[in-house]
């Protein structure tokens, strides 16, 4: 199971470097699979296996961003001062959404993550201006409007475990960006997002009782997060060379696809019986 981790920890890296997902959407729902066929169903490790997946996940999520946030800065195509707007309002989301997620159950966090992939889905391919390219700059956004997305963006990415490129990109997509710039802006957005949700899932974990018996940090594992994030970095040095290169409109059709082969696959295989 390591050496498939391994893998989908190098699918990882790929999909945060040239989709800015940090990874969640192959690291959750690969983790949980991995960690309710291992474990007992009565279990503290099986009863916790979603908050430990979307727990670890931020916690990969924060070496991937790092990598990928500096190939996309040496590239030239991250707008710094828009991120250092955003950034505080995100890290302050994310420690209100870590903590919902630590408090419900693992059922509730499964079909939410769920049900946001097809909402996003659903928004990107039938409202307009996603899919169409982009004049290259994206429009700034008011105060108010920065602040109040920040605080939602890093409340649901750090619930869910998935970073912030399901709402930054067709935010930044529908603003003018190219599919290059809105995956960019991706990462740097999810750094703080993922350093502040790893840190609440920790945090909340020691402080509920919870017992998941050694190699563990709270709610992260840590044998796991070593294996994915190896294979993260070797996943993130692939792909790295492909920056810039993807056609606009093919880059934006094939962010939609691969939402929607996670969703089908997290539905239909079996994760959720």
């Amino acid at each position: 199971m390591y050496a498939v981790l391994m893998i989908c920890g190098g699918l990882a890296g790929v999909t945060t470097v040239l989709f800015g997902f940090g990874g969640g959407f192959v690291v959750v729902p690969l983790l949980y699979t991995m960690l309710t066929m291992t474990h007992a169903a009565g279990s503290a490790v099986a009863q916790a296996a979603m908050q430990i997946a979307v727990a670890t996940s931020s916690c990969v999520m924060i070496f991937g961003a790092s990598m990928a946030t500096w190939r996309h800065h040496r590239a030239g195509n991250l707008d710094w001062p828009r991120i250092r707007a955003m950034g505080a309002y995100i890290a302050v989301g994310a420690v209100a959404g870590a903590a919902a997620a630590s408090w419900l159950s693992s059922d509730w966090v499964r079909w939410a993550f769920v049900a946001y992939l097809a909402a996003t889905i659903l928004d990107s391919t039938l409202r307009p201006g996603f899919m169409r390219v982009g004049p290259g700059t994206a429009r700034p956004l008011t105060a108010a409007a920065t602040a109040a997305i920040g605080v939602g963006i890093g409340a649901i990415a750090a619930f869910l475990g998935v970073g912030g490129s399901v709402m930054t990109v067709p935010l930044m997509r529908r603003r003018g960006a190219t599919m290059t710039q809105a995956t960019a802006m991706a990462n740097p957005l999810s750094l703080p997002m993922a350093v502040a949700a790893t840190a609440t899932y920790v945090a909340l974990a020691w402080r509920h009782g919870a017992s998941f018996g050694p190699g563990h940090a709270g709610y992260v594992d840590l044998l796991a997060f070593v294996v994915l994030a190896a294979g993260s970095w070797a996943g993130i040095r692939l792909a790295a060379r492909w920056i810039g290169r993807i056609p606009d409109r093919v880059h934006a059709v094939t962010y939609i696809a691969l939402l929607a082969l996670v969703l089908v696959t997290m539905v239909a295989g079996g994760s959720f019986a």
